[in-house]
């Protein structure tokens, strides 16, 4: 189903244990900045709401979508949050370098969940035009922000579930 027919930002509540003690690190663009501070915005309210502090959110700021991957690891190996949200947008231009930067943040971040056993959360928004962009920054459509954060947080919570399994002796 297209994003078009629905709005994935929702209320969703997690448990989380030790939420209070959750660190999740948020790398945001500068670029198209209406939009990412729609994003950031909607992303950091989420997180509180699900009972993570104020000093369990970390925010830092690129020039652009394509700096987000960079960010990500120097965030992570600084600080190691429990997850990094990478918020952006894109929009489509009349070259195609929305495909070559959207790609390149994609596989980037795709590459440093794998390799550091830990969620790097794509939170960029690939829209053709201002307009859709809008909508999926707190308009008809959600908000992007918001479903990064909940993924953030849905992806922490199996961690740690996993982390428990591991210490269990097979019984639950």
């Amino acid at each position: 189903m297209s994003s078009s027919e629905q709005n994935l930002s929702t209320d969703q509540q997690h448990h989380l244990e030790g939420a209070s003690q959750v660190i999740i690190g948020v790398v945001v663009s500068d670029w198209n900045s209406e939009i990412t501070d729609a994003l950031l915005k909607g992303c950091c309210l989420t997180l509180q709401q699900q009972g993570i502090t104020d000093k369990g959110i970390l925010v830092f700021h690129v020039p652009g979508s394509f700096e987000l991957p960079a960010a990500a690891r120097m965030v992570d190996d600084r600080h190691s949050p429990d997850a990094i949200i990478c918020l952006g947008c894109v929009i489509q231009g009349e070259t195609k370098h929305n495909e070559y930067i959207n790609l390149a943040v994609a596989q980037g971040l795709t590459q440093l969940s794998i390799v550091r056993s830990k969620p790097f959360i794509f939170g960029v928004l690939t829209p053709n035009n201002q307009q859709q962009a809008r909508e999926r920054a707190g308009g008809k459509h959600g908000n992007k922000g918001v479903e990064a954060a909940h993924t953030a947080l849905k992806m922490v919570a199996l961690k740690q579930q996993l982390k428990d399994s591991i210490n269990s002796i097979g019984f639950k």
